[in-house]
C-alpha cells in the first residue's frame, strides 16, 4: 500500500467520527455503558472477519501490558467520557468541546522529547479555547443550565483522553492494525461490565434506533479505528493530522442535518475558533520545515 492509499484510507475515519455525534443521539435513551457495550462488540467483529482468510493475523492480540494499558484505555476511557457527554449535556456544544482533542494532540505532541512550543502553539491553544467559552454562553448568551456542566465536565476529559491515546500510540506504530479488534473486544466487556453494576438496561425503542446503534458499531466505532491506524502508521501524518480539524466542523453540520442542533451564530463562531485554532497550531504539519 502506497503513502497516497493509506492516507485516503485514514481520511474516511475523519467523515466517520463526524457521524458519531448524530448517531448517538439517534440511539434514543440507551445508558452510556450500554452503548458502549452494545457498539463495541460490533466493532470487534469488523477485524476479525477478515481473519477467515488471514489466520495468522490474531497473532497480532500477543502485546506487551502496556499496549493494552494504552489500548483499552483510549478507547475504553474516551467513549465512556463521550458518550455520558451527549446524554447530559447538548450534543451540539458537548460534541464540539470534545473536539478539542486535534488541538490537544498537537499541543501534547510538542511537548514529546524533541520538540517545543512555538507561538503559533500558543495562538491557536488560546483561539481553541476562546471557541470554548463561547459554548457555555448556549444560543441565547445567557449561563448554561447547571444541569449539563457533568456532561460539559465529561466532554472535556475525554478530549484529554483521546489526545493522550493518539499520542501514546505513535510511540507503538510497530503494533499491528489487527490489534484493535482486541482493544474493541476488551472495551466491550467492561462496558458491559460497568453497566450491569451501574445502570438499568433500556433497549431501543424503534427500528431507527437498533440501525443508528449497528451504524455507530460498524462505522465510528468500528472500521473507523482500523483506518485510521492503517493512516497513521503508512501514510501522510501532516495530512491526516491537518484534516482531522474539519471534524468538529461537519460533526456539528450532521446533527444540524439531522435535527439535533440549530444552526446558530454562536455555535459557527464557536466552530470556526476551535478549528482555526487547531489549524495554526498544526502549522508544522501542513508547512513542511525548511531543512
Amino acid at each position: 500500500m502506497t503513502s497516497s492509499t493509506a492516507t485516503l484510507v485514514g481520511l474516511a475515519a475523519i467523515v466517520m467520527w463526524s457521524l458519531l455525534a448524530a448517531l448517538t443521539v439517534a440511539t434514543g435513551r440507551v445508558p452510556p455503558f450500554q452503548l458502549l457495550a452494545m457498539t463495541f462488540a460490533i466493532g470487534a467483529c469488523i477485524g476479525p472477519l477478515t481473519w477467515l482468510w488471514r489466520p495468522a493475523a490474531i497473532r497480532a492480540l500477543r502485546q506487551p501490558l502496556l499496549v493494552w494499558l494504552v489500548g483499552i484505555g483510549g478507547l475504553f476511557g474516551y467513549h465512556a467520557l463521550y458518550f455520558l457527554a451527549l446524554r447530559l449535556a447538548p450534543p451540539a456544544e458537548a460534541g464540539l468541546l470534545n473536539y478539542l482533542w486535534p488541538l490537544l494532540i498537537v499541543l501534547l505532541s510538542s511537548l514529546l522529547p524533541g520538540e517545543r512550543l512555538a507561538p503559533h502553539h500558543i495562538i491557536g491553544a488560546f483561539l481553541g479555547f476562546a471557541g470554548t467559552i463561547l459554548l457555555f454562553t448556549g444560543n441565547t448568551g445567557s449561563s448554561p443550565d447547571p444541569a449539563h456542566i457533568p456532561g460539559f465536565i465529561a466532554a472535556f476529559i475525554a478530549a484529554f483522553v483521546w489526545a493522550g491515546y493518539s499520542v501514546m500510540s505513535r510511540k507503538l506504530a510497530a503494533v499491528p492494525t489487527d490489534a484493535v479488534a482486541g482493544f474493541c473486544l476488551a472495551t466491550a466487556l467492561l462496558a458491559t461490565a460497568g453497566h450491569l453494576v451501574l445502570e438499568t438496561t433500556v433497549w431501543p425503542e424503534t427500528m431507527a434506533q437498533w440501525l443508528a446503534i449497528v451504524a455507530l458499531g460498524i462505522g465510528p466505532v468500528g472500521i473507523a479505528f482500523f483506518v485510521w491506524d492503517i493512516g497513521m502508521k503508512r501514510g501522510d501524518i501532516r495530512v491526516l493530522g491537518a484534516a482531522s480539524y474539519a471534524t468538529p466542523l461537519l460533526s456539528t453540520a450532521f446533527l444540524i442535518m439531522a435535527g439535533f442542533a440549530k444552526p446558530t451564530a454562536t455555535l459557527a463562531i464557536a466552530a470556526a475558533l476551535i478549528a482555526g485554532g487547531g489549524l495554526i497550531a498544526a502549522k508544522d504539519m501542513i508547512v513542511k520545515r525548511s531543512p
